[in-house]
């Protein structure tokens, strides 16, 4: 299928997980994605997961989940030949996105204002913990740093155990995201120049926060750990079943009627504790313990199949196993299988989660090794301008 970022090369600086999930999502809509590592074991990610023979092998799980499609190369910009290599590079692409503390790339001389000398088309994107300037900007940042200081672990969790971090990288993710889609909005500008994008974690996730942050903000309620509950109606939040758990969102008048009949209780519809909105909001405890009693005489199953058929949002509370194995996600494409994935064994990933004109979106290479497109992509660097820099580590 014809991808809209074909014909788009990104330069790939990235490590770990914020950076590399932004180009991950940029190859998944076809653009040429070319990863520049360090020579010395390249990005992070190539020793980390679950997995000690493919850390050792500089395959890690936690590089797999991010790099397909993408090619790499390695470069020490210690080393003017290749400082020269990578201008080189950078004359011929469209994006460069990096995620280096602040300043990093200006000590290496190969900040923004040098490179968009070199092409004056570029799109810059810095992706930090707290951004490129303010107090913190120069204080190291992952992901549970930012979880925790953006708010996000004093509202995980119930009031008697928060505050909980989120269960998977969350802050890392919503950088990652931010990240591409601002990079696809600079790209689609009609009279392209060069750009900087700065992209902080930190302000990602707030912006991410909507109600949590406008109810602060507006109506000056701060808000608080509310475990399974919804923050804003009632019944909605994970109820127990007879053999599991039951998400119930009953958001709606009409939805809270029908669950009172689903479950046999149609006199709860007239009871002063939960006739209105509001009231249900105030006894929310009181309303969960009998719906819960009136759940626990059947199963998960049962009870979801009755309450969507009467009109009420429910689902089952699954494992990441059972979520990949039901066939709602299993046969719309999410995952993406390389048989032939250099590893010895077959290679499964997920992929972007979306469709363009009926199809998911494919890349066509597995994870690359280290420095696997040298050959192919470094030649003897031409004459391109080269910025005076300071003496600096990257």
């Amino acid at each position: 299928m014809s991808m809209p970022l074909a014909g788009v090369r990104v330069l790939d600086l990235t490590n770990v997980l914020a950076g590399p999930f932004c180009c991950h999502q940029l190859a998944h809509l076809g653009a040429e994605v070319i990863k520049v590592e360090r020579p010395q074991g390249g990005d992070l990610a190539r020793q980390l997961g679950a997995d000690a023979e493919l850390n050792r092998e500089l395959m890690g799980v936690s590089f797999l989940a991010q790099n397909a499609g993408k090619r790499s190369v390695t470069l020490d910009f210690k080393l003017e030949e290749d400082r020269t290599r990578f201008l080189d590079l950078v004359a011929s692409a469209d994006v460069l996105v990096e995620n280096f503390r602040p300043g990093v790339m200006q000590r290496l001389g190969l900040d923004f204002e040098c490179l968009k000398r070199v092409n004056d088309r570029l799109i810059y994107c810095a992706i930090s913990g707290f951004g490129q300037d303010g107090p913190l900007a120069n204080f190291p940042a992952y992901d549970q740093i930012i979880q925790g200081m953006s708010g996000v672990m004093s509202i995980t969790g119930a009031p008697d155990n928060a505050p909980y971090r989120v269960g998977y990288p969350l802050a890392d993710t919503i950088g990652g995201l931010t990240a591409a889609m601002a990079i696809n909005a600079a790209l689609a500008e009609k009279q392209r120049q060069a750009h900087f994008i700065d992209v902080s974690m930190l302000e990602s996730v707030l912006s991410t926060m909507g109600w949590a942050v406008s109810n602060l903000l507006v109506a000056g309620r701060a808000p608080g750990p509310l475990g399974n509950d919804n923050v804003t109606a009632s019944p909605s939040g994970t109820f127990r079943t007879a053999d599991g758990l039951l998400n119930i969102a009953a958001n709606k008048q009409e939805q809270f009627e029908a669950l009172c009949r689903v479950v046999g209780h149609a006199e709860w519809i007239s009871d002063s504790r939960f006739c209105e909105r509001q009231e249900r909001l105030l006894h929310r405890r009181t309303l969960a313990e009998l719906i819960e009693s009136a759940l626990e005489h059947d199963t998960t199953e049962h009870w979801w199949e009755a309450l969507v058929a009467a009109g009420v949002p429910a689902g089952p509370v699954y494992s990441v196993a059972e979520a990949l194995d039901h066939p709602q996600v299993r046969d719309r494409g999410l995952i993406e299988r390389f048989d032939d994935s250099g590893l010895g064994r077959p290679l499964e990933i997920v992929s972007g989660g979306y469709r363009i004109d009926g199809q998911a979106p494919r890349v066509m290479t597995p994870p690359p090794r280290l420095g696997a497109d040298n050959d192919a992509l470094l030649q003897t660097a031409k004459a391109a301008p080269v910025c005076d820099r300071e003496t600096g580590d990257k």
